[in-house]
């Protein structure tokens, strides 16, 4: 579904990856694991359109996508859920989340029938559907922001540290609905610190340390890896 093929990103003249290569197949969940400042946000960045990269090429569903805008990236199916959540504090949980399926052609149709289908996976949102995005918990927050990008029917869900600043309570609720999420056909690149929980429920996992990729495989392999241990894993 998704490629990534020796891909340069820059922040002005600070190289921030280098030849990055990774692939995505169709439903799968994908964890790119590693430490603060290691490249992992600006790979989602590059996917998304928000980052050019200035050598190598993106592909996904064999169309190349790198020169394309973050738009028109989301049209093909591809959404992402920034760190930080990045909702609009002063509408409601309804109204953010009609604001996800709003400029997309192949979602707007259903935007009703998807509203429901977050209100399953998330029943908190159905209780607070006419309360302001900015007053509500962290938890709360985090599920309209998944909620908001499933809105625009992904292909490709991509997550950018769901459970940064939560309670491992609700972290492990973070988790579980990523997988269901995954059950119902949506493909998951997932971003995450938490290495354990990451690799526990991935796929296949990249490791990524200083801009460049170190390791792949399978996650429950990379748990038992002698370097993932002692660098992530605190064993």
């Amino acid at each position: 579904m998704l490629t990534l093929e020796q891909i340069d990103v820059y922040y002005g003249n600070i190289q921030a990856l280098w030849q990055v290569s990774l692939r995505v197949e169709e439903r799968e969940v994908i964890a790119i694991v590693g430490s603060n400042g290691a490249g992992k946000s600006t790979i989602l960045r590059s996917i998304s359109g928000l980052i050019k990269p200035r050598k190598g090429s993106i592909h996904f569903d064999s169309q190349k996508i790198n020169p394309l805008g973050p738009d028109e990236i989301v049209r093909l199916g591809v959404s992402m859920v920034p760190e930080g959540r990045e909702l609009f504090p002063r509408m409601s949980v309804r109204e953010n989340l009609e604001l996800g399926a709003a400029y997309i052609k192949r979602a707007y149709g259903q935007t009703a029938e998807s509203v429901e289908w977050i209100y399953d996976l998330f029943p908190v949102l159905r209780e607070r559907a006419g309360q302001l995005a900015g007053t509500l918990s962290g938890g709360e927050q985090q599920m309209l922001a998944i909620g908001r990008a499933l809105m625009s029917r992904p292909k490709l869900l991509m997550l950018d540290e769901p459970s940064l600043g939560l309670a491992p309570l609700l972290v492990a609720g973070v988790f579980r609905t990523v997988l269901k999420i995954n059950q119902e056909g949506v493909t998951v690149l997932l971003v995450e610190q938490n290495v354990r929980q990451s690799l526990t429920m991935a796929h296949r996992a990249y490791v990524l340390e200083n801009g460049r990729m170190v390791k792949e495989g399978k996650g429950k392999e990379l748990i038992a890896d002698k370097h993932v241990k002692e660098a992530y894993l605190g064993l």
